[in-house]
């Protein structure tokens, strides 16, 4: 049989009952709509995570006060005064490490004209925004110099900024931490809330030895972030960072660490594992509608055969082969199918349009979901189309003639 015969047979035969093979189409219609908006859905999810990730920086460690134990009774972490900016030196010439930057931390009440604000005011070291992946929006940002003389310099986050200035440009004025005055240097860039909701720009930066020395009256640090080169040196850098710190801290063998290290690199990998495994459970329930399309196309072809058992008699009467009649069948479960398929992508990509324009949802829609939802309507259209198929192919010529 020639293919373009067999599939002009084969949409001459769908068409004449058009409503039907409507209808049937409708499974793989919804089918293929929900796997492209389910995975994108999940792609969206995925891929905010790992902006959310990247903004607290790529392939970082971070190291945190310990705890203190005293006549039994653990004080609770950030409590030990062990860890020192000379320990973050000490660590940045460790092999795989790229920059180590240690920081305090404390509140304070920002006040700027009539206007005030509670926020958090950070002492960082001058390498502390190559260490956090964390660009200037305006200004510039304080120096080494600036960190050894204890400057009253500062650089504030956005929310800060908004918050104290509204739409002026707070570079070169004078803002007052709690009673200390302090010149506004620049304005970090937009860089959003945690994972867990935390707003990263409702901060106000500073040198640390001022931060320190002025507000803090202390000469320890509270952690330090720590840049290495890739996941794999990142997890190399921490054992090292451990016997590292343990020894300059003099720890005996045994006891407890008054330090504690997280790996974000493994919390990175962590939570993209999840995400995908979440993308690919949202395409595996919405693939299920796809499966009970092609139920209904299976039926319908079946019923096609029974309706059509004498028009397959005289086919084969007239000199038809199986396997001619095999392939028109075939091929009209195939059309049903790829119909569907392609007002199912259309349906999909709508869908998801929608979701990112009036909802909540990160969408991300990616060409292999497209791409495997298509394919996949085909499969499932030769699949459930080929034992009708074979079941019209198969019949006797005399039997069907005399089939009424």
């Amino acid at each position: 049989m020639v293919w373009g015969t067999a599939l002009q047979l084969a949409v001459r035969a769908l068409w004449r009952n058009k409503t039907r093979a409507m209808l049937t189409t409708l499974g793989v219609i919804i089918g293929v709509g929900s796997v492209i908006a389910m995975v994108s859905v999940g792609a969206g999810a995925q891929k905010r995570i790992a902006g959310q990730l990247e903004s607290m920086g790529t392939y970082t460690l971070m190291i945190r006060s310990g705890t203190v134990t005293r006549g039994g009774v653990r004080a609770g972490a950030g409590t030990t005064t062990n860890l020192t900016a000379a320990d973050a030196e000490a660590i940045e010439s460790l092999p795989g490490v790229v920059a180590a930057a240690p920081s305090v931390r404390t509140t304070v009440q920002a006040r700027y004209r009539g206007a005030n604000w509670g926020t958090a005011a950070e002492g960082v070291s001058a390498g502390y925004l190559d260490v956090r992946n964390w660009p200037l929006d305006d200004g510039e940002f304080f120096t080494e110099r600036h960190v050894a003389s204890a400057a009253n310099v500062c650089v504030v986050g956005q929310t800060v900024s908004r918050e104290l200035f509204g739409l002026t440009n707070p570079v070169g004025e004078t803002i007052v931490l709690g009673s200390l005055p302090c010149r506004v240097a620049g304005v970090l860039s937009l860089k959003g809330a945690t994972a867990w909701g935390q707003d990263q720009d409702d901060t106000i930066l500073a040198p640390l030895t001022m931060v320190q020395r002025k507000l803090l009256g202390i000469d320890y640090i509270h952690r330090i972030e720590v840049q290495t080169s890739g996941a794999e040196a990142a997890g190399r850098a921490a054992t090292e960072i451990k016997r590292l710190l343990r020894a300059r801290h003099r720890l005996q063998p045994g006891q407890e660490d008054d330090f504690r290290l997280y790996n974000r690199a493994e919390l990175a990998e962590t939570a993209s594992e999840n995400a995908r495994v979440f993308a690919w459970l949202l395409g595996s329930i919405a693939s299920v509608s796809l499966l009970v399309g092609g139920i209904g196309i299976m039926n319908i072809m079946l019923v096609s055969v029974t309706e059509r058992t004498r028009e397959i008699g005289i086919r084969m009467a007239l000199g038809a082969r199986r396997r001619d009649i095999l392939w028109q069948f075939l091929l009209e479960a195939m059309v049903l199918s790829g119909a569907g398929g392609v007002l199912g992508v259309g349906i999909g990509l709508g869908a998801a349009v929608a979701l990112a324009r009036f909802s909540q949802f990160p969408v991300s829609i990616t060409p292999w979901s497209v791409a495997l939802a298509f394919v996949f309507a085909a499969l499932v259209g030769i699949f459930f189309g080929l034992h009708p198929a074979r079941k019209a192919s198969r019949m006797r010529p005399i039997e069907a003639l005399r089939y009424e």
